[in-house]
């Protein structure tokens, strides 16, 4: 890559990281324009709805009717570049939710697939993949991991696109196997998911 190119990566690099947050402050601050325009004007929204307008219903429903208040924290951010207006990423997010008796408390991670539009970076897709949700006060321990108020404990799939979990605690894995050679800088979360695809997922 040239100099403009180079700098123009490193641009997008923080301009993609600051959406993460931008995201996560429009939905706790609950400004719901500002929240449906950090993603492309196309935005899927479920199996039949497009569009801005249809994400900002859906958000609506979703953030008044399910909680109170809540509190998204990002943390770990992986971000690789598909072609100069396009990009996929990884984001860790600890997330706090006010219920009408709970407090809940929540471990999860976003797989993103971002684009650049007119200038702009945006999310064209959001995966959620949850570990656990849980009151404060009762620990997620065993199986089903997603317990939200008046629900059915439910599985989150946090593991799901990375085989290296079912890998690791599986009767064939080979702990004394040489270490494999690295992979390339920007291929490493394709890399890390192997062409796997994510369960049934339980969006809230």
């Amino acid at each position: 890559m040239n100099i403009e190119q180079r700098l123009d990566r490193l641009e997008s690099l923080d301009e993609i990281r600051q959406l993460a947050a931008k995201y996560s402050v429009t939905l706790d601050m609950r400004d719901l324009d500002m929240h449906v325009n950090l993603f492309v004007p196309n935005v899927r929204v479920g199996k039949d709805q497009v569009g801005r307008h249809a994400l900002k219903i859906w958000a609506d429903s979703t953030f008044r009717d399910q909680f109170t208040g809540t509190s998204h924290h990002i943390g770990n951010h992986i971000i690789e570049f598909e072609a100069p207006d396009s990009a996929i990423g990884l984001v860790y997010s600890k997330n706090e939710h006010e219920t009408d008796n709970e407090w809940v408390i929540m471990q999860m991670l976003y797989w993103d697939s971002y684009e650049r539009v007119e200038g702009r970076w945006l999310f064209k897709k959001r995966l959620p993949m949850y570990w656990y949700a849980t009151d404060l006060n009762k620990p997620p321990l065993g199986d089903t991991k997603m317990r939200w108020p008046n629900q059915d404990p439910y599985e989150g799939f946090f593991h799901d696109l990375f085989p290296s979990w079912q890998e690791f605690w599986s009767s064939d894995y080979a702990r004394h196997a040489d270490v494999s050679e690295p992979v390339e800088a920007n291929n490493f979360l394709n890399a890390l998911r192997r062409g796997s695809q994510p369960g049934k997922i339980k969006v809230k």
